[in-house]
């Protein structure tokens, strides 16, 4: 995910923004009714960028659990276990839960 300076003012007006840069390399910001908006203070900005950065990076976790999780077959796990009793599905995700803690401190070999 890119957290950049459009996508940030996306968030805050919670809608479509479109940045133009004027010659005078003035930003001009304008909503999906092509209506100029008025500019926040870069104070403002920058600390929505800096909010949305650090949830980002609190679901590190969460990705990386994701990407394992989507190259297990889990519904072959979850029906050999079935089948033969076993717990192989559950052992897998709980290994990859440990891997990949909620704290960020992961990978946990």
């Amino acid at each position: 995910m890119n957290i950049n300076l459009s996508t940030t003012l996306r968030k805050m007006v919670e809608g479509a923004v479109s940045i133009e840069e004027q010659s005078t390399g003035i930003l001009v910001y304008r909503d999906s009714n092509y209506e100029i908006l008025p500019s926040p203070p870069k104070s403002e900005t920058d600390a929505e960028i800096n909010k949305w950065q650090t949830e980002f990076e609190a679901k590190l976790y969460a990705r990386k659990r994701s990407e394992e999780y989507q190259v297990l077959n889990q519904f072959e796990l979850m029906t050999d276990d079935a089948a033969n009793s076993t717990t192989t599905h559950a052992n897998a995700i709980a290994a990859i839960k440990t891997k990949w803690p909620k704290d960020n401190s992961g990978p946990v070999e």
